[in-house]
């Protein structure tokens, strides 16, 4: 492992890290939340649906797998649940579809004293280790997630009066977190950053300012965030950020290129790469790749995991030279946009298409790095 850890992107197939939890796995987590099922049986059965969805990255070729987050109901829920002083309200944005669906979705809201009670992905990582022989990744959501869902009311204001003291707590939350990680020999972790790609988009943008908040400031407090948050981590740490513009159930929260942040966020946010979603129009062109530094690299999200339909290997060389134009292209590899299941429900594919395009990527890079 020790070229991957000095290439940037580590890996030319990655993906974001969320997988179809398999029926049994979903029967499992609707027992368990009805007293149905023990905690050790709930246990059991995730640790079964771990070892075959590593397998499943394994067998496809991937160089580096996750657990599916087969523990978590949501990719930012475990979290939240393992910190006290979190509460859950409504969000104030909607997720939608091209056909003009929309779905409302919950947000974090600081009703104490962020404390973190337990590890919050320590032990997912303990057992992934176990059982993988590819690099074991671990994603975490951003600090973003927990702030800019409701539209600055974020926390009790005489809890935290200002977000300076709110992502201070939170900011020892994350380097707590990430030194027990270090300690039990995680090497890999990714954030998942939403925020700051739904600030790319022009209508997410105005309603942020009616409220009476400034966008650009929006995400350069994003950015000290990321940053304090990952200090003191261990120089060998590969810390990538996925930047997401929502995923439930094949639905979206934004839309538009990364160029109004890129110049800001890819220079001075301080991890290893980014993993970037390309899968659509709506993600704009790789113009703004420019912007990224030379010592970061980059995983082009050009594989859908919103639909079932199977891009070509012709097609990905083809947009992965597009992006060559803007950044080296020994700086790149590819990937599915985003998680395949960032909630325990999952996107509208089978475990068959997500095969299929988990196979693709590697066939993919292959072709394209040979």
């Amino acid at each position: 492992m020790t070229v991957a850890l000095r290439q940037r992107p580590p890996f030319r197939a990655d993906h974001v890290g969320s997988l179809l939890r398999p029926r049994e796995l979903r029967d499992a987590f609707r027992r368990h939340a009805q007293g149905e099922l023990t905690a050790p049986a709930f246990a059991e059965d995730q640790d079964m649906a771990i070892r075959a969805v590593v397998r499943l990255q394994e067998d496809a070729g991937l160089k580096v797998v996750t657990d599916g987050e087969f523990r978590r109901s949501s990719y930012w829920g475990r979290f939240v649940e393992r910190c006290s002083g979190f509460a859950i309200k409504p969000a104030l944005f909607k997720f939608r579809d091209d056909h003009g669906h929309e779905a409302d979705f919950t947000a974090t809201y600081a009703a104490a004293r962020l404390v973190r009670t337990q590890p919050l992905a320590a032990d997912e990582f303990a057992y992934l280790s176990r059982v993988a022989k590819a690099m074991p990744k671990i994603t975490m959501p951003a600090p973003s997630t927990m702030h800019f869902y409701r539209c600055g009311d974020f926390a009790d204001p005489k809890v935290y009066a200002d977000a300076s003291t709110f992502f201070a707590d939170l900011a020892r939350i994350y380097r707590q977190e990430i030194a027990d990680l270090a300690k039990a020999g995680c090497r890999y972790i990714q954030l998942d950053e939403v925020a700051v790609a739904m600030l790319c988009d022009p209508a997410i943008r105005e309603k942020i300012a009616d409220a009476g908040h400034d966008p650009d400031r929006l995400v350069d407090l994003y950015i000290g965030a990321i940053n304090d948050c990952v200090d003191g981590a261990p120089a060998d740490m590969l810390i990538g950020v996925h930047m997401c513009r929502g995923n439930f159930r094949g639905r979206y929260l934004s839309e538009g290129g990364y160029e109004s942040v890129a110049e800001r966020y890819f220079t001075n946010a301080r991890v290893t790469h980014f993993l970037l979603e390309y899968d659509t129009g709506r993600a704009g062109d790789f113009k703004a790749l420019r912007f990224v530094r030379k010592d970061k690299g980059v995983v082009l999200g050009l594989v859908s995991n919103k639909t079932p339909r199977l891009e070509s290997v012709e097609d990905l060389k083809r947009r992965t030279s597009e992006a060559a134009r803007y950044i080296d292209l020994d700086r790149l590899g590819i990937g599915p946009q985003c998680g395949f299941a960032s909630t325990a429900a999952g996107n509208p594919l089978t475990e068959s298409d997500e095969r299929a395009k988990l196979r693709l990527v590697v066939d993919a890079a292959r072709a394209i790095w040979a």
